[in-house]
């Protein structure tokens, strides 16, 4: 599939949060959306204990069925230091030969990360979304930025993340009595499809189909590695 080449990596955090300024007036965020997407793609990066090696993978799964459509890896570096609100930037770059690597183009892509939930309104779901110009959006184990109510025990049930006033994301129980999962919109999407795509493809566990099967396949890459 086709990802734009909008800007050289950067090697400093100036040069990085320069980039991040640049693209976020791209970002379309005033759509709902697709109204029923057939595929969506997965991505995770898994890091070799002690050393900036890491794999990056893409798997693509049916909507309906949660059926493997297609899988990429790809073994990479880590590619900048650790910065906090610039993390992607370690990421990115094999990310985004890992997408190269597919030959469908997924409907939307949904990242283990952040979107508009961070510090500068411009994660990673935020960033591969421009890149990709597909639908994207980020479901994180964990917060960030921002504060919220916990939302109901039952499965389904949220509560807005909002950040300086602003809302950024929305914390969703996606079963009953487990921990939530910080969803934010990145790109071509807003915050109700986000939701509701992330409760379909999580029917049995707390984290997304998209999320578990990724990061399986990037563990095993590193450990065949």
């Amino acid at each position: 599939m086709d990802v734009r080449d909008l800007h050289e990596w950067p090697s400093t955090p100036e040069e990085a949060e320069k980039i991040q300024d640049g693209l976020r007036p791209l970002l379309n965020l005033a759509g709902p959306g697709p109204a029923a997407p057939r595929t969506v793609a997965g991505l995770d990066v898994s890091y070799a204990d002690g050393s900036d090696r890491l794999v990056a993978a893409v798997v693509v799964l049916e909507v309906a069925t949660l059926e493997t459509v297609e899988e990429s890896v790809v073994a990479g570096t880590a590619a900048f230091p650790y910065v906090p609100g610039l993390f992607a930037f370690r990421e990115l770059p094999t990310l985004v030969e890992a997408l190269r690597g597919l030959t469908v183009t997924p409907d939307v892509l949904v990242c283990d990360g952040y979107g508009l939930a961070h510090p500068r309104r411009f994660g990673l779901a935020c960033h591969l979304g421009v890149l990709t110009d597909l639908p994207t959006f980020g479901v994180a184990k964990t917060g960030f930025v921002g504060t919220y109510d916990p939302p109901g025990d039952e499965r389904g049930r949220t509560s807005p993340l909002t950040d300086s006033g602003e809302v950024v994301g929305r914390v969703l129980r996606t079963q009953d009595g487990v921990r939530p999962v910080f969803v934010s919109a990145g790109h071509r999407i807003d915050l109700d499809t986000a939701c509701g795509l992330t409760l379909a493809v999580c029917p049995d566990y707390r984290l997304p189909e998209t999320t578990r099967r990724a990061d399986h396949l990037s563990r095993q890459a590193l450990r065949d590695a």
